[in-house]
């Protein structure tokens, strides 16, 4: 019954929601299952809402959700932020011709530290063999941020960055990165990038270059976010809001469910019967 009604007040809010112009869109993927069953969520970024889920992380399920803007107000969209999935960004290309690609600074930040993590356990099992456990339980310190640290820990941290392991070269690189999305002028952060990408690719760990490798590819759209300076972080925001739907909801076994509720919760609609 209740989610009847949940239905009923969706059904009336999309109705009478009246989305003149959006100019910052945020696409995102939500998993609503256990197996990878998973959605693509649409938000704007500007108001702070959800626009629309669609099932599915595809092209289309991006386009779907798009198009139930309406042509007119796809044509003002400025900017959307998003992870670097190709699926993602063809839909915008498609919808939002005019419209930036933006890619997201934490999906960046959280590719870097991969790569961390991954050369980590790659040094950690060859120097484990030789009976060094120096890189044991060290994975959070290498992706927390240093200014956040204890003092005990950070003293700790120190000494473990300043020995000679390619996970501190690694770790190097990815604060380094750091500096570009403090930059103004596109010129001098191409520029940047460049010196930036040529270190990471003579650094010789392979999965530094693999990154590296991966955010020349998308150069452009890292570029974008110092134009536009959107970040996803909104719809991470919903993130824990959808997570405690999904154990309010023990789970969801129809998506048509997960959507309606995080529309009735987050889509800021006006739910009220006249």
């Amino acid at each position: 019954a209740a989610q009847r009604i949940m239905e009923r007040a969706v059904q009336r809010g999309l109705e009478r929601r009246e989305v003149e112009r959006v100019e910052n869109l945020g696409i995102d993927e939500k998993s609503f299952r256990k197996g990878h069953r998973y959605g693509t969520l649409l938000a704007d970024l500007d108001e702070g809402r959800v626009l629309e889920v669609v099932e599915e992380r595809t092209t289309q399920a991006a386009g779907e959700a798009l198009l139930s803007l309406g042509a007119p107000v796809l044509q003002g969209v400025k900017a959307v932020a998003m992870d670097m999935s190709a699926a993602y960004a063809s839909a915008v290309r498609e919808h939002c011709p005019r419209a930036d690609i933006v890619y997201d600074k934490f999906h960046v930040s959280a590719l870097l530290g991969q790569a961390v993590d991954r050369t980590r356990r790659q040094e950690h099992a060859r120097l484990k063999e030789q009976g060094d456990q120096v890189l044991k339980s060290t994975r959070y310190d290498w992706l927390y941020d240093p200014g956040r640290m204890s003092d005990e820990r950070f003293l700790n941290f120190q000494e473990l960055v300043a020995r000679d392991l390619k996970t501190a070269r690694a770790w190097h690189h990815r604060v380094l990165f750091g500096e570009f999305w403090n930059h103004r002028d596109l010129q001098q952060a191409r520029a940047f990038f460049q010196r930036w990408h040529a270190r990471a690719i003579r650094s010789r760990l392979p999965f530094v270059v693999r990154a590296a490798q991966t955010l020349k590819a998308h150069l452009q759209g890292l570029l974008n976010y110092l134009t536009h300076r959107i970040t996803n972080a909104m719809s991470e925001a919903f993130n824990s809001r959808i997570q405690s739907l999904k154990s309010a909801a023990r789970g969801f076994h129809l998506f048509s469910r997960f959507r309606i509720r995080i529309l009735f919760f987050l889509g800021s609609l006006d739910l009220q019967p006249r």
